[in-house]
């Protein structure tokens, strides 16, 4: 009641108040035209206000779409569906030994797949604590493994040379049932010499990644099998036979791992100390039991079977799929060796028809080597699901690449198990002439990894295990950053395989892998080009750096060859050029083949092949070569800065780079394989002069040519030889690498069977060439019990990374002249 009355005085009071304090303003006369004038201005404001927002909006949304590009896949139908790794669609390649880092391991083509594996100890050795082989590791001072036979479908066999003994590894497929089917696994191991006994440790785990349950059945400390379940392989047992070996023991471990790149470490952490018997005093290394960890969020989901015995011991492990319903008998025993016998009979003449090696005369022994190359060329190939680490311009810190999987050759077990860009177009060259198939497959999920942006991440690490494999530093892959486009060299032969047979198949998958090659090659001539037209230049180079002596061309492949100087915007980087001369000669066959817009490109080839530009722009009269143009100096060396007297005790600071002279832009008259690259792609012409120069310079001693193959960079380069950093040592400065003198045998086969002036020299060369790299690896090989990444080009000892059966493995091809 007192409310309403206050309120009603109120607008009493209001009413009856002079106008001229109504509601404290004073009242003004206003004229129509200045209240249009004021309306106007509001909308004026309005306008302003709501241009600005929607500018505001678009420019964050396109400063957004810019940061998305990097980690946005290509807008275009995938060449390799979701599920053609399945069992379904391709049952013959889901399970293989996949896991190349390891020394034996199995996995299926799936994104989580469980693996299986195996490591070894010896023991009594008094070591504490035992070392355990798992991963392949250049410590371990192996004496020598890898695949003696891998077909990359049905089997695969393998001898590993440790110090007292020597272990076979080999396994065999049934591709039935639903799930993929059934695998044996067997493994023995014999010793080197007959004397005191030697008792070893076999290991055979399996372990879950993220999904799935496992059941283990153990009597009396022995592991008989273990029933699973996981979504791709539905139920399954695996079982482990009784061992053939002399009074064996048996343990196991059950227990909780959170990832499979901890195996090692968990199995480790479980281990405990028993007694043989009361004879031996030395600790004997056993399986903990079931260990399951109270915190585990499930059950166990990793299982170790433990076998202990005198050498010789031979053991089996039998995987089979409970969806095959008319197992007729195991894979196992005689039924296993019948199996594997023929598929080697298979696999020894098919090898035999394809590159027919004693026809052109090599021995057993040396058909041996070549069969090991390619073999392990072969089972080198891995499947990897995870997302790269990248970053661009627009990014403060690396992002993640979306999650994809990766079928892939590896350059080398122990020290590259992943994928790199430029090797795989080398390896696929070997590959394709094994089985198109399985190159097609390899490529084709690289060129699903292509983004918006049209760059495929030049190093691929995904997942935990391919991860924990890479120093930090290397992990993340920056987006302006390229890598030789080497896809072509085996697309060339693939697209016109795939152009002759004119398959509907064939057709529906060049019209899906045309656009993923275009946006590709776009990308190379827009990221990568140069200051002038048809120049091109490396990207990722570091003009601040005075730690190097020359700075590094990571992107180029080829390391710490020496480059100008002091990187500007102004080099021209011959290799790139001639890269891009190749690509759009297979890119104008492609659209031609399918009636697309092909005029540009061979234009562009053209242009890239004209060898009077080419010289104008690349061709050095003093050095008489081809070569980069920069921003250059030959003179610089390493040496320690002044002493600050600052500066705390102990601590030495690094080597810098100083120039005795100053830079100047010139061609970088440092004589190696880049300035090879016009011939090497075939670009030079037959009849000019330059290839006569080109030839001479491959033969003389004093440049590249060696015993063993042509040497990296000529040895009167200023770098030959030459440290890059205090810590870095020569690496594409003298070395001879494999790859290299491939595409030069290529080119010389090309040049010997071409009509022009310089025929025979090419041939002389040629035959000389092959035969020192061939004699030389095989010599090697038989001396070190390996492949290696690269040879020393005054001893002709291998060097760097052990076995390398990446590219180092074209010698197949070389002896059998397959170019």
């Amino acid at each position: 009641m007192t409310k309403d009355r206050s309120d009603s005085r109120r607008r009493n009071l209001v009413k009856n108040k002079p106008p001229e304090i109504v509601n404290n303003h004073v009242p003004t006369r206003v004229s129509s035209k200045t209240k249009q004038g004021l309306d106007f201005r509001t909308k004026l404001i309005g306008i302003f206000v709501t241009t600005v927002s929607v500018a505001l909006i678009a420019y964050f949304r396109y400063q957004q779409l810019l940061k998305d590009a990097v980690i946005t896949p290509f807008d275009s139908p995938k060449i390799i569906h979701d599920n053609s790794s399945s069992p379904l669609v391709t049952p013959e390649r889901f399970w293989g030994s996949y896991r190349p880092h390891t020394y034996f391991g199995l996995k299926t083509r799936t994104a989580h797949s469980p693996v299986v594996g195996l490591m070894w100890l010896q023991q009594f050795t008094g070591k504490m604590p035992p070392p355990i082989r798992h991963w392949c590791n250049q410590d371990d001072q192996i004496k020598g493994y890898g695949w003696t036979a891998h077909d990359g479908v049905n089997f695969g066999v393998q001898e590993i040379n440790d110090d007292n003994f020597v272990l076979n590894t080999s396994f065999v497929k049934r591709s039935e049932g639903i799930h993929g089917g059934d695998w044996t696994a067997k493994i023995s191991v014999i010793p080197k010499e007959s004397g005191s006994p030697i008792f070893v440790s076999l290991m055979f785990y399996i372990a879950l990644d993220g999904q799935g349950s496992l059941d283990p059945v153990a009597s009396k400390n022995r592991l008989t099998e273990i029933n699973g379940h996981t979504e791709e392989l539905g139920n399954f047992r695996m079982s482990f036979p009784k061992a053939s070996a002399k009074s064996p023991k048996y343990h196991h471990l059950v227990t909780y791992t959170q990832s499979i790149e901890k195996l090692k470490e968990v199995m480790m952490g479980n281990i405990r100390v028993d007694a043989w018997d009361k004879a031996r005093t030395m600790p004997y290394f056993i399986l903990g039991g079931r260990m399951v960890p109270r915190d585990s969020p499930g059950g166990p989901n990793y299982a170790v079977h433990q076998i202990t015995a005198q050498l010789p011991i031979e053991m089996e492990v039998l995987f089979e799929s409970e969806s095959v319903e008319d197992r007729s008998e195991p894979l196992s025993g005689d039924t296993y060796d019948k199996t594997l016998h023929k598929y080697l009979a298979r696999f020894d003449q098919k090898f035999t028809d394809l590159f027919q090696l004693q026809r052109k005369g090599y021995n057993k022994s040396v058909t041996k080597f070549a069969i090991s190359a390619m073999s392990n060329m072969i089972g080198g190939i891995g499947y990897f699901y995870g997302s790269s680490i990248v970053q661009s311009k627009y990014h403060k810190e690396p992002v993640n690449y979306w999650k994809a999987p990766l079928y892939t050759a590896v350059p080398s077990r122990p020290f590259f198990p992943r994928g790199f860009l430029w090797d795989e177009g080398f390896h696929n060259i070997l590959i394709r002439e094994w089985d198109e198939s399985i190159s097609r497959d390899i490529l084709f999920h690289w060129l699903d990894l292509l983004n918006s942006e049209g760059w495929i991440p030049r190093e691929q690490i995904l997942g935990e295990e391919a991860r924990a494999k890479v120093p930090a530093q290397f992990v993340v892959q920056q987006n302006r950053n390229a890598n030789p486009p080497t896809f072509f060299l085996p697309l060339q032969k693939i697209i016109s395989n795939m152009i002759k047979s004119n398959t509907d198949k064939d057709r529906a998958i060049l019209k899906a892998l045309y656009p993923r090659l275009k946006a590709w090659y776009n990308w190379y001539n827009t990221t990568q080009v140069g200051s002038q037209r048809s120049v091109y230049r490396w990207r990722g180079r570091d003009p601040t750096t005075n730690k190097q002596l020359n700075p590094q061309t990571l992107t180029s492949g080829l390391d710490d060859y020496p480059r100008a100087s002091h990187p500007t915007d102004d080099e021209r980087h011959i290799d790139l050029r001639c890269w891009m001369a190749l690509a759009s000669g297979v890119m104008a066959d492609i659209a031609r083949a399918l009636n697309a817009e092909w005029e540009e490109y061979r234009a562009t080839y053209q242009m890239l092949s004209d060898n009077k530009l080419l010289d104008e722009l690349h061709w050095s009269k003093e050095g008489q070569q081809y070569s980069d143009y920069g921003f250059h100096t030959d003179k610089v060396k390493l040496e320690f800065p002044k002493v600050n007297p600052n500066q705390p005790p102990g601590q030495q600071p690094e080597k810098v780079r100083v120039e005795i002279t100053n830079p100047k832009y010139q061609f970088v008259n440092s004589f190696g394989y880049v300035s090879l690259f016009p011939f090497l792609l075939k670009i030079v012409e037959p009849s000019s002069p330059k290839l006569f120069s080109i030839l001479n310079n491959i033969k003389n001693p004093n440049m590249l040519w060696t015993d063993y193959g042509l040497r990296s960079l000529s040895r009167s380069a200023k770098l030959y030889k030459r440290y890059n950093t205090q810590h870095d040592g020569p690496y594409w400065r003298g070395a001879i690498w494999i790859n290299m003198n491939y595409l030069t045998l290529g080119a010389l086969n090309h040049y010997s069977f071409t009509e022009g002036p310089y025929q025979e020299l090419a041939k002389t060369i040629y035959k000389d060439l092959r035969n020192n790299i061939v004699e030389n690896m095989y010599r090697q090989y038989i001396k070190t019990g390996y492949i290696w990444e690269n040879y020393d080009d005054k001893t002709g000892d291998g060097k760097g990374s052990h076995p390398f059966t990446g590219w180092s493995a074209l010698v197949v091809l070389i002896m059998a002249e397959k170019y």
